[in-house]
């Protein structure tokens, strides 16, 4: 126990000493805290956005809805080949026939959305338009299932309105405020697209896209979409949400089969579509950021290598400074041991303080984007926690040759140093 509380203020008085060296000497401190404070900064921001980033995505993707997955004719979410993206424009549309198989063949699907697409619409109403960025869908009923659209004021489609093909529409949230002032129920309305008049039936919550941003958009039924705009104007999404989570790879292999056979692939050959869900989207991402966070992570090592560099050259300068202190400590009873601790602790302590502060400015610059993109804040506590780490690993590394000499100087030396 003697020992314990021995230890403990041994510990005690070199972290005592270490504060003490750093305030004594603050301007060259800092100095050699700013290769520090870089190297953990540029970690932790990189990460730390990054990870508000995939927050982003992963809220945006929510509007799949669970277990749900997406065929496509092109699928380029973060794909950096030109020529890959040349050859999807390339391929046929998918047709409205292609997407009625899936819809009606695909048995371990809960629900199949059928939709089309008409980017760039202005919505009028009393002569008071949107702006130009309303994307006009044409869903059938179990697009609003599988999109995960909650139909917040008034009601979603019926039966009736597919058969009848009637001239309803429901508003996304943002184009409901935009349109209408809030002392007006949109409910009941008509609104006007592209010179076709449609009865406002509901209104839906509030949507996120990948980036956190609200989406523009409104919903009308297919029938009525393919009368506006015609059935071949645009490539048709399929939307497939699996009974449950365990079925979900093998729904997906049963719907691409059913659309490979649709679509007249011949066996051996790739799919003439693509597909994607949240697990797909994510992982892209995280391969179309490898690269940048590995550079990041080089040049913060970098800078990390060249801040130990400082940290060993202003513990040997301050061991040359403090010689007559260290024979005094050692000309009455001090240890060997405890010298070296002494330097060695005080090295650790410098490269902690840099490390906190880098850590401290690198959340905060991080989530900056998040900020501007209303996104919740993001903490990453696991590069945080490497960060720190390293720094602890930088201080001894480069703190043990300091401490060495400061401890094997000879104590009957040390005090005629001048």
């Amino acid at each position: 126990m003697s020992k314990s509380v021995f230890d403990w203020a041994n510990l005690k008085e070199n972290l005592m000493l270490a504060l003490s060296a750093i305030r004594g000497n603050k301007l060259r401190a800092g100095l050699t805290l700013i290769g520090i404070v870089v190297g953990v900064f540029s970690i932790i921001v990189v990460m730390t956005a990054m990870g508000v980033l995939r927050n982003s995505i992963e809220e945006g993707l929510s509007q799949l809805g669970a277990n749900t997955f997406q065929l496509q004719k092109v699928v380029g979410a973060f794909e950096s080949s030109a020529s890959r993206r040349r050859k999807w424009r390339n391929r046929k549309d998918i047709t409205y026939e292609q997407a009625l198989q899936v819809h009606q063949k695909t048995t371990l699907a809960e629900a199949v959305g059928i939709e089309a697409w008409q980017m760039g619409r202005i919505v009028w109403w009393r002569g008071e338009g949107t702006n130009p960025n309303v994307s006009l869908a044409g869903e059938n009923i179990e697009g609003l299932i599988t999109n995960d659209w909650i139909v917040e004021i008034g009601r979603g489609f019926t039966q009736q309105d597919m058969d009848m093909a009637r001239s309803v529409i429901i508003l996304g949230k943002q184009v409901a405020e935009e349109l209408f002032p809030p002392s007006i129920n949109p409910v009941g309305e008509e609104v006007r697209i592209d010179g076709s008049w449609y009865q406002v039936i509901g209104v839906f919550h509030t949507k996120k896209d990948m980036l956190g941003g609200s989406v523009n958009f409104a919903n009308i039924p297919l029938p009525t979409y393919f009368k506006k705009y015609g059935k071949y104007s645009r490539s048709m999404h399929i939307m497939v949400k699996a009974l449950n989570r365990e079925v979900f790879d093998d729904c997906l292999e049963q719907a691409r089969s059913i659309l490979r056979t649709a679509r007249k692939v011949p066996p051996g050959e790739e799919d003439d579509f693509g597909y994607f869900s949240s697990d797909s989207v994510i992982k892209r991402f995280n391969e179309f950021t490898f690269y940048f966070r590995l550079g990041v992570l080089v040049v913060s090592c970098i800078a990390l290598l060249a801040a130990g560099v400082g940290i060993m050259n202003i513990m040997l300068v301050s061991v040359t400074e403090r010689t007559r202190e260290i024979g005094i400590r050692k000309a009455i009873g001090a240890q060997r041991r405890d010298i070296l601790s002494q330097f060695m602790i005080e090295a650790v302590f410098l490269c902690e303080i840099g490390g906190i502060v880098g850590v401290v400015l690198g959340i905060i610059g991080g989530n900056v984007v998040g900020l501007l993109l209303e996104i919740p804040a993001v903490i990453p506590w696991d590069w945080a926690a490497i960060g720190l780490g390293v720094c602890s690993l930088v201080g001894i590394i480069f703190g043990v040759y300091p401490a060495w000499k400061a401890s094997a100087l000879d104590p009957v030396e040390a005090l005629r140093y001048e």
